[in-house]
């Protein structure tokens, strides 16, 4: 079979980027080696916040005295939990397929490898086009430290599919999926221990955010250890988890019903036979230039398995930037400025750079920090934990960063991000209007009191 695009993968990065060629008319087979809507809709982002949803409800219920609601009992039905989780997939799944038909893209429900640099074989048949984007993803990693192939050692997956409230979990791992668990777990009642490598949780956010998510969530109970070397995983005669570490070169044991693995990502690349079209990648993942284009002509990868930023809304415009290239059109993408958010309780999120990487880079600048125990919606709803620092470039007022903790803080960090793509100013962000009383309003704070 022939075809104008073949894409590998189904995730949003291969899906999205199908529908949007079928729509300008090109021919497009999908090659879906898994679930519709990839790691992201199945055992990743939409799962994972279906989880923390229902966290957040049990957290605000035992809380409902602080609400004027008085002796109120309630019981979690965890089935019920993932039933709800599964039916979220379910429908998502079935929009996305609905899509697909009707933009008439062929899906094929099966991977494919190279045969070389214009054909594909997938269940036995070949497909040839002038254009290929490999969107395969990732798969979690592991530490190959003893024990690390324990049945019992857990990968998100199997922990987003568990059918109980683990009594306690220790998680190896600091970062947004280490933290988001982590944070789930410990509303729902779990007794959680993070073990991190690293001086900080979420080693990627700005430091001040992280030290005070840490101790948020240790206030509230999670027992994090930062700084900390995983040494060995073992089980006991009680079939109880041990993780030996060492931290502050001390030799400590944490035991726990039930443990996750949260060390990362790695790119999914295994079984494309990526040599015979003759595509280079190493252990980080495919190759591409600024333009998602291998080494190889005609040849793409977008998403995670180029590994240049692993996030799904990436993975979607890294589509769309291979799709201009194709059609010799040329867009303004901005991949330097992208957020992200952590669903933690508090939430937290980022745009942009921090306050290290402008020193390491040798930018001067000029900090606006506001706090939400000031602001007047986030205390009449009971969310007075947070923290809005914005940094600007000081030559000429440019905002350059955004990080923020607290209720609402992924869309806080979007409202900063669509200002930094339109090159928004500190004087500018200073007259504009913000409306009372909203979280927004921290923001507007943030640059009032910026130095």
């Amino acid at each position: 079979m022939k075809a104008d695009l073949l894409i590998i993968g189904a995730g949003p990065g291969g899906y999205e980027t199908a529908l949007t060629a079928a729509k300008e008319g090109k021919s497009v087979v999908l090659f879906n080696g898994g679930a519709l809507g990839g790691t992201c809709l199945n055992e990743g982002c939409i799962p994972t916040k279906c989880l923390c949803r229902n966290a957040e409800v049990v957290s605000l219920i035992k809380e409902s005295d602080k609400f004027g609601i008085d002796d109120f009992t309630f019981t979690l039905d965890y089935n019920k939990v993932m039933a709800r989780k599964n039916e979220v997939i379910s429908s998502l799944q079935g929009g996305i397929e609905t899509m697909l038909k009707q933009a008439k893209v062929t899906v094929i429900n099966s991977m494919a490898s190279f045969k070389d640099s214009k054909t594909l074989i997938a269940g036995g048949e070949e497909y040839t086009g002038d254009n290929i984007i490999i969107a395969t993803g990732s798969v979690s990693k592991s530490l190959p430290i003893p024990g690390h192939d324990l049945e019992c050692v857990m990968d998100s997956t199997k922990l987003l599919n568990l059918e109980y409230i683990p009594a306690s979990l220790t998680i190896i791992g600091g970062g947004v999926i280490g933290m988001e668990f982590a944070s789930i777990f410990h509303q729902l009642g779990s007794k959680v221990t993070v073990i991190e490598f690293m001086k900080q949780i979420l080693p990627p956010f700005d430091v001040d955010i992280a030290k005070r998510l840490k101790q948020t969530l240790s206030k509230k109970g999670i027992n994090i250890i930062t700084g900390a070397v995983a040494k060995e995983i073992r089980q006991n005669e009680f079939y109880e988890i041990e993780v030996v570490y060492e931290v502050k070169g001390k030799e400590e044991k944490v035991v726990s019903s039930d443990l996750l693995m949260a060390v990362g990502r790695a790119p999914r690349v295994e079984g494309l036979n990526l040599e015979a079209a003759g595509v280079s990648y190493n252990q980080k993942g495919i190759e591409v230039n600024e333009f998602m284009q291998t080494n190889v002509p005609g040849i793409y990868a977008i998403g995670d398995v180029n590994a240049k930023m692993m996030l799904a809304h990436v993975a979607s415009k890294q589509g769309e930037r291979a799709l201009n290239v194709i059609n010799s059109k040329k867009d303004n993408i901005r991949f330097d400025i992208v957020p992200s958010a952590v669903f933690t309780v508090p939430e937290c999120g980022m745009v942009g750079k921090t306050e290290q990487q402008c020193k390491e880079d040798g930018i001067e600048i000029k900090i606006g920090t506001s706090f939400y125990r000031a602001n007047g919606k986030a205390l009449a709803m009971g969310e007075p934990e947070g923290l809005c620092k914005l940094i600007f470039r000081k030559e000429d007022g440019l905002l350059i960063g955004a990080h923020i903790m607290g209720t609402e803080a992924a869309d806080l960090t979007q409202q900063c991000a669509d200002l930094m793509n339109r090159n928004t100013t500190l004087d500018e962000m200073n007259d504009m209007i913000f409306g009372h009383p909203t979280i927004s309003e921290i923001i507007s704070t943030a640059c009032k009191m910026t130095k």
